[in-house]
């Protein structure tokens, strides 16, 4: 997602989201861009994971929420800890947008994350979940470095493992975001696929963090390689910390580009679960 740190009301974290991408491997490299990649269980141990088994509400062991309109000139106002907007729900997390006018804010969504609860670093990490459509809709799953307050967005580091815009449904994006490569300079990092109807059913979107590569998946189909370059924190800040974020956002820069089509709400994203994998030794 990206980065537009504007009209921020009551924003618990702020955080940023990524840009357009293109398909692609490693860029300017004869690596190919699509590669399938069956999850192999013995080659990795689980070390922590939120099945959203046990409600009504996320475990507040594992998520806070931000709060207030946050970025990117989005239409939705995040809620925290409202049953309407975020909830667990037959075994799911739940973030549902709504245009309902809480509290003089017209379209409500949810925004949760880890920042401070759980820490994320090398590994895999995994989403599994059932995206919403429609124009307008841009929901996404993304990490970003612990250390962004105190070295600020894009050094921190971010790396998204799903994004989709409503006005183009059937791709799916992943998206890398450093000081040298990112959105904002036009040097941004990353590639789409285009995967049918991802709203019809749950896949499970997928980067597996090394210390010297970022791989991105959808279902066993790895999309996206993005490499260390060298020793320097403007190209790989991924050495560091980072945390999880899961949000359904409404319009905005780039998911707004088409406008917001009414009919889409409520909208719904739902999360089977969230895994963290440390390679097995």
């Amino acid at each position: 997602m990206r980065l537009a740190e504007v009209s921020i009301l009551v924003a618990v974290m702020v955080g940023v989201t990524s840009g357009h991408a293109r398909d692609q491997g490693r860029a300017g490299t004869g690596e190919p861009a699509r590669i399938t990649v069956p999850f192999d269980p013995g080659k990795w141990k689980l070390e922590w994971a939120d099945e959203f088994e046990n409600g009504p509400a996320p475990d507040p062991r594992f998520w806070s929420y931000e709060v207030g309109y946050v970025r990117n000139k989005e239409e939705q106002y995040y809620t925290g800890n409202r049953r309407e907007n975020s909830r667990i729900e037959n075994g799911r997390l739940v973030i549902e947008a709504r245009r309902d006018g809480f509290e003089g804010h017209t379209t409500t969504s949810a925004s949760l994350h880890t920042l401070g609860k759980r820490s994320l670093l090398y590994g895999r990490i995994e989403v599994r979940a059932k995206i919403p459509t429609g124009r307008g809709t841009w929901p996404a799953a993304w990490t970003l470095g612990e250390n962004r307050q105190q070295v600020g967005w894009p050094r921190c580091g971010e790396i998204d493992i799903i994004e989709n815009v409503g006005f183009a449904p059937e791709r799916v994006h992943a998206n890398v975001h450093t000081a040298a490569y990112n959105h904002a300079i036009k040097t941004g990092k990353g590639a789409s696929i285009d995967v049918g109807q991802p709203w019809d059913a749950f896949h499970t979107y997928a980067v597996e963090w090394w210390p010297d590569r970022l791989e991105f998946f959808f279902d066993e189909t790895r999309y996206f390689v993005y490499r260390k370059e060298r020793e320097d924190d403007s190209v790989w800040p991924f050495d560091k910390p980072q945390y999880l974020i899961l949000n359904l956002a409404v319009g905005g820069a780039w998911g707004g580009q088409e406008g917001v089509d009414a009919a889409i709400f409520p909208a719904r994203y739902e999360i089977e679960y969230v895994r963290y994998f440390k390679p097995a030794r």
